[in-house]
Formats: structure tokens, C-alpha cells, sequence
């Protein structure tokens, strides 16, 4: 089988099952993603290459990436992600910073983040999508966590969990640079 074959087998079987997952009709899903439903129907029956242009659509519809659709390896999946290869998104002058540290699709977006807040420092986040739940994990330092306006403190060796789809704040309002663990669960594109 040849490496295009197997790219399409691999789109056929992902759509089909991402549409599945989400709920979506053919019809729900060529109105969100601007793609004729029997493009779709080709597609899911592998019987068509579509464009990268039309895979990003589907993708971005379906709220997964482009990856997430072309992947085809079997099995149980291992992901490893190597220390060197973390993403750092953000980060401070004062040596505060996060990383994003793995991430995958299960049912919806979920990522594993390291942050770290030196003293005095914070982070404001915006709301996300309704029903997206955050888990913290304060490994040193005390996190102070406001969430929609209301503080709590979170010392090391403790945890959290919070509904984020309200304005959140991380915060260090100790002396000592507070390092964290956390995980975000997005649901899924409904």
C-alpha cells in the first residue's frame, strides 16, 4: 500500500469517526466546514485526496488538527514528548514561565502544562469554552487562584479543580517561586 493510500484510508477513517464522536450529520458537517457533502461522503469512503485546504477545514470543524486526521498509526498510542521538545508559551523577565508539556484529543482538546510564578508575579486568563474544567497540582510555593473574582489559596502539595469558563488568575503572592502542574480539559465541538 503506498503512503497516499494509506493517508487516505487514514482521512476516511478519522472524519468518519471525529463526525461520530461530535454527533455531526454529513450535512452538519460540510455546513460547518464549507465542504460539499459529497466531498464528505468521498472522503469518508476514501475514494478522494481532498486538498490540504479542505482537510483544514474539515479539521478545524471537526475542532481536531490536521495531524489528528492524517494519523495512522494502529493501536494503542504512545506519544512520547522529550524535555528538549516542551513548548514554552509564555513567559516573564522575572523567570516566570509555562510550558506546554503533552497534549492529545480525547474526547476534547486535554493538555498537560509546568508553570512556574516567581514572587510577585501572575497570569490572567481569559474564559474558555463553557464546560472546560482545569486541574492544578502545586508541587512548591503557594498558588493563589482567583477565579471569577474570588481568591483561594492553594499551597504545595495540594490541588485544584475549577469550572474555567470564567475569568481565572495564577498568582504568586508568597516569597518563594511557586511551581505547578496543570491539566485542561476542553469538551468537545458540538
Amino acid at each position: 500500500m503506498s503512503d497516499l493510500d494509506l493517508l487516505t484510508q487514514s482521512l476516511a477513517r478519522n472524519v468518519r469517526r471525529w463526525r461520530t464522536e461530535r454527533g455531526f450529520t454529513l450535512d452538519t458537517l460540510a455546513a460547518r466546514a464549507g465542504v460539499s457533502r459529497g466531498m464528505l461522503i468521498q472522503i469518508e469512503q476514501a475514494r478522494t485526496n481532498p486538498s490540504i485546504g479542505t482537510v483544514v477545514k474539515i479539521g478545524d470543524a471537526l475542532g481536531v488538527s490536521v495531524p489528528t486526521l492524517l494519523d495512522y498509526e494502529r493501536g494503542p498510542k504512545v506519544r512520547i514528548v522529550p524535555a528538549d521538545r516542551a513548548v514554552r508559551l509564555w513567559h516573564t523577565e522575572g523567570g516566570s514561565y509555562n510550558r506546554l508539556l503533552a497534549g492529545t484529543e480525547a474526547p476534547g482538546p486535554l493538555e498537560m502544562w509546568d508553570w512556574r510564578l516567581m514572587p510577585g508575579e501572575s497570569s490572567d486568563s481569559d474564559p474558555h469554552p463553557a464546560g472546560t474544567v482545569e486541574l492544578v497540582h502545586v508541587t512548591s510555593g503557594e498558588l493563589t487562584l482567583t477565579v471569577d473574582g474570588a481568591e483561594h489559596r492553594v499551597p504545595a502539595g495540594a490541588s485544584a479543580s475549577f469550572e474555567a469558563d470564567a475569568p481565572h488568575t495564577y498568582g504568586n503572592q508568597g516569597g518563594a517561586p511557586m511551581e505547578m502542574i496543570m491539566t485542561v480539559s476542553v469538551p468537545p465541538v458540538r
